[in-house]
């Protein structure tokens, strides 16, 4: 699980190394300014490395990314006056299939900076300088098509919220469920960008029937959200609840 998430971040950390590596021999030109460069192969050279990466991107946009199945286990069982059920819906996502997309993309807007630079210096050629400003230039855009995945990564490494579902629509459409009166220990966190896993206690009236809840329950919450993973415990509700530390929420 993890590994395609390391492998994700090794992924952007090796662009970033090179990009820091093509802005110090710019930096190094521009202070200098005693480099000769010969056009003609550079235009070569930039202009394959272009038509490789066009591919390459095309390949990898072409590849399925996500694919599934789900299988729902709901078997819930007694003990005292709690009810359980545990449900999966597996999803496989590759998040190093995605980071090396981004790669691509990036060593694609390198190479189209190098063969801009490379056509300007071929027709003007004391417009040399064009070579260390477009590698400046496209190196700014290759760091900002790295930053959301990295963000992505770090999320999931951290265990933190899912992107897009938010803490009190959960909470919402738990509340909204015949039978339920309360919630506690709502827990949410993303383990693959594709795989979302919850845990959440939930307090039901007297006369609900814990199973169809739990059921029921389940079923909105892989159909509005997309969990992967569910664990919902029912148990019965009491007064005591209101005044309970363990049982208050966060909120978003």
């Amino acid at each position: 699980m993890y590994t395609e998430i390391l492998g994700a971040l090794l992924s952007v950390l090796s662009i970033w190394a090179v990009t820091a590596v093509l802005v110090f021999i710019a930096i190094q030109r521009i202070t200098n300014d005693n480099y000769e460069i010969h056009s003609h192969i550079m235009v070569i050279t930039s202009g394959c490395a272009v038509g490789v990466n066009i591919l390459m991107a095309l390949i990898l946009h072409q590849s399925p990314i996500t694919h599934g199945h789900s299988h729902h286990g709901h078997r819930p069982h007694r003990e005292s006056d709690n009810n359980r059920a545990h449900s999966h819906s597996h999803s496989h996502g590759n998040t190093s299939v995605r980071a090396a997309f981004i790669h691509v993309v990036g060593d694609l807007l390198q190479s189209f900076g190098v063969l801009l630079a490379a056509i300007v210096i071929h027709f003007r050629p004391e417009f040399k300088m064009a070579d260390p400003i477009c590698t400046f230039l496209f190196s700014f855009f290759v760091l900002g098509t790295t930053i959301t995945i990295l963000k992505d990564v770090f999320r999931i490494l951290m265990e933190g919220v899912p992107t897009g579902i938010h803490f009190n629509n959960v909470k919402d459409i738990l509340l909204s469920l015949r039978g339920v009166k309360a919630t506690h220990n709502l827990h949410m966190w993303a383990l693959t960008m594709s795989q979302t896993v919850l845990s959440v206690h939930v307090a039901i009236e007297k006369d609900a029937d814990p199973q169809v809840v739990v059921m029921e329950a389940t079923r909105l919450l892989e159909s509005e959200f997309g969990f992967s993973s569910i664990t919902i415990q029912a148990e019965q509700y009491s007064d005591d609840m209101v005044y309970c530390p363990e049982c208050q929420d966060l909120a978003d």
